[in-house]
């Protein structure tokens, strides 16, 4: 991100705003910036909300913020991206622990970090996995740079995203792959081919042994051309099947989306469909970053082609900045953070933005990426100071 904002708040700040007629569109130019990796004390966050006939906003029952922990492990691995929550004990994996992918290597290169760190809510980071290319039992195209699309299947096997460079340029990126781990941070396979190009973020429904997860694919369409910007990036659904002592195996593929547009960027290295969320109702909502919107795919779990228009548009521009991370919240509202700003906004699924806050007042652009929500809290990665945070 080439531009930030420094924020400096003494205290929780409440703004009522009037709700406007109609979205705006955003000119923000969305990324990510280089990181340092010095852990930020608790802060306040600020609040703008927009009163609604409806039930409160779920943020409006959250307060202030606090730095749980470091995501550096001992390799110097910074720019967290992805997290998930570890829903059941076995191997290494702890129940109610927190998992995070690292995007940068020590040096801070793009699409060169190979680590994956494991916290408890209130301890220090331990080292899940560190995942060699060499060591890959499958095809990656172009290595490993761990990327946000994180999530933990049923018999502990934990699924993480690659889209790798060389040198952290995007000239050198490649389309990756999606690594499968055993519950001890060991590679067992990897999930590649046509429709696996540059998984950016995903999100996993789980039903017995059987698992679906929604990839949003960042470089789809072109990239291996060398085109800076096209509307050709996609969502792909993958259905497979898993348990203890059981590696997962891959019962079929559908693109559900596309026509997304994504670009190479030099400070966030690619700009594209980032977050994913399936409501109870079979929709997926989709963070279009490029174009500044929550976009919607209708019968997600069941289509059997692409939705049209990249999906229909819920909200787009005003408190929007670049979506990213993208979670729904217990009322079924959509929580978005924003990369043109340290924001995360919510938003009802009729698509009305309801209320903000501010979730990082030091860097603030181009730090916030993945997010979860644990007994009613937010945990999300701040990879301008390289630390998991909690919004209580």
């Amino acid at each position: 991100m080439r531009h930030r904002l420094h924020v400096t708040l003494a205290a929780l700040t409440l703004m009522l705003t009037v709700a406007l007629a109609g979205c705006g569109g955003s000119s923000s130019s969305g990324g990510t910036a280089k990181k340092s990796t010095s852990v930020s004390s608790a802060t306040a966050p600020t609040v703008t909300a927009t009163p609604t006939a409806a039930a409160a906003p779920f943020l409006a029952g959250l307060g202030g913020i606090s730095t749980v922990a470091s995501t550096v492990p001992r390799n110097g691995d910074v720019n967290p991206y992805g997290i998930v929550v570890v829903p059941s004990s076995i191997g290494k994996l702890e129940a109610g622990d927190f998992l995070v992918s690292n995007f940068n290597d020590k040096a801070n290169d793009q699409g060169t970090g190979t680590t994956i760190v494991q916290l408890a809510a209130g301890g220090q980071p331990t080292l899940f996995a560190r995942i060699s290319s060499k060591g890959l039992p499958g095809q990656c195209p172009g290595g490993v740079g761990l990327t946000t699309a994180l999530s933990v299947l049923p018999g502990g096997y934990v699924v993480v995203g690659s889209l790798p460079t060389t040198n952290g340029k995007s000239a050198t990126a490649h389309y990756g792959c999606l690594v499968v781990l055993d519950p001890r941070g060991h590679p067992v396979s990897t999930i590649a081919g046509p429709q696996i190009q540059g998984p950016w973020d995903m999100t996993a429904v789980t039903r017995g042994a059987d698992t679906t997860l929604f990839v949003s694919m960042a470089l789809n369409g072109g990239a291996a051309e060398g085109k800076h910007t096209i509307d050709n990036s996609t969502v792909v659904r993958i259905t497979l099947t898993s348990g203890p002592g059981r590696a997962p195996k891959v019962l079929g593929e559908q693109v559900i989306a596309n026509a997304i547009p994504w670009r190479d960027d030099p400070d966030a290295l690619v700009i594209g469909p980032t977050g994913v969320a399936l409501a109870p109702n079979g929709t997926l909502y989709v963070a279009d970053t490029l174009d500044n919107r929550i976009a919607a795919i209708p019968n997600a779990a069941t289509r059997t082609d692409p939705a049209r228009d990249a999906g229909n548009t819920v909200s787009t521009g005003r408190h929007l900045k670049q979506p990213l991370g993208l979670i729904l919240a217990p009322n079924g509202d959509i929580l978005t953070t924003n990369a043109g700003d340290g924001n995360i906004v919510e938003t009802t699924p009729a698509g009305r933005q309801v209320m903000t806050r501010t979730l990082d007042t030091k860097t603030g652009a181009g730090s916030l990426f993945g997010l979860v929500l644990s007994a009613d809290k937010i945990y999300y990665v701040d990879d301008g100071d390289n630390t998991l945070k909690v919004l209580r």
